[in-house]
């Protein structure tokens, strides 16, 4: 069954966070010889530079090397961009790793939208050889106070989408509007999901969740909630205000960190 952490801080969060992700690399390094990672932007970004290298350090076994490192979804701008979620993670947290750190698979902008999913999508199914869909070992992905995650937003088409593994976006509710995202099929295949959020204003979208999954979150803080060993079946969520019918979330392990 699902159970809920809490912590005070952010600092506890990432340091929770990274712990977290050490150990599932290194399960995986020594079970399959490699770890496969997909990460999301935002304020994951800070919480794994700061907290990520220094647990690495300590667990020799988790080696980065060994990583294939992907990106849930990614904003179409050039790489030294501030919104760029691929520059952040090499600037800040590849950075820090020792040489040769992790295989990267990295969005083309400079291709624009549809192409740049095409072209993303070969190089995960290249990285993938067999599946028909890739089945990650971990994705972090965000939540935004409207329930969003990766580029999936309230009542987008790309919701719906059952085929490609990779959509596209030009109409971004957010800004910047051109996006590539990776899509329901292939976020629910991965073996393991941290949904991570930090703050007051993932409080509303924190309590949904929460009633939805019978778990009651306190709101305004930050915690845990993970689905070890759990499957959600067919499960799909209504979002009151937030969503329209979002995220039909099946066949996965959950973990959620609020």
């Amino acid at each position: 069954m699902a159970a809920v952490s809490v912590f005070p801080s952010q600092r506890e969060l990432g340091a929770a966070l990274a712990r977290l992700v050490t150990e599932a690399a290194a399960e995986a390094v020594a079970s399959s010889g490699r770890f496969t990672l997909g990460l999301s932007g935002g304020s994951l970004v800070a919480l794994l530079a700061r907290e990520l290298p220094p647990a690495l350090s300590a667990a020799p076994g988790a080696d980065p090397s060994r990583w294939l490192v992907a990106f849930c979804d990614e904003r179409l701008v050039p790489p030294e961009h501030p919104e760029s979620t691929g520059g952040a993670y090499r600037s800040q947290v590849f950075s820090q790793l020792p040489p040769p750190g992790p295989q990267v698979l990295s969005v083309s902008p400079e291709l624009g939208p549809a192409a740049a999913a095409r072209d993303y999508e070969e190089q995960l199914r290249k990285a993938f050889p067999g599946p028909a869909v890739p089945q990650f070992d971990l994705l972090l992905l965000g939540l935004g106070p409207d329930g969003h995650t990766c580029s999936l937003f309230p009542g987008h088409a790309l919701l719906q989408e059952q085929h490609s593994l990779v959509g596209f976006l030009e109409d971004s509710p957010k800004p910047p509007p051109r996006r590539v995202t990776m899509t329901l099929p292939l976020l629910n295949s991965a073996r393991r999901v941290l949904l991570v959020a930090a703050g007051a204003s993932k409080a509303p979208v924190l309590k949904v969740w929460g009633e939805i999954l019978g778990i009651w979150a306190k709101s305004g803080i930050w915690g845990e909630i993970g689905g070890v060993g759990v499957k959600i079946w067919d499960f799909r969520v209504k979002f009151w205000e937030f969503w329209g019918e979002i995220l039909g979330i099946l066949g996965l392990n959950l973990g959620f960190l609020g």
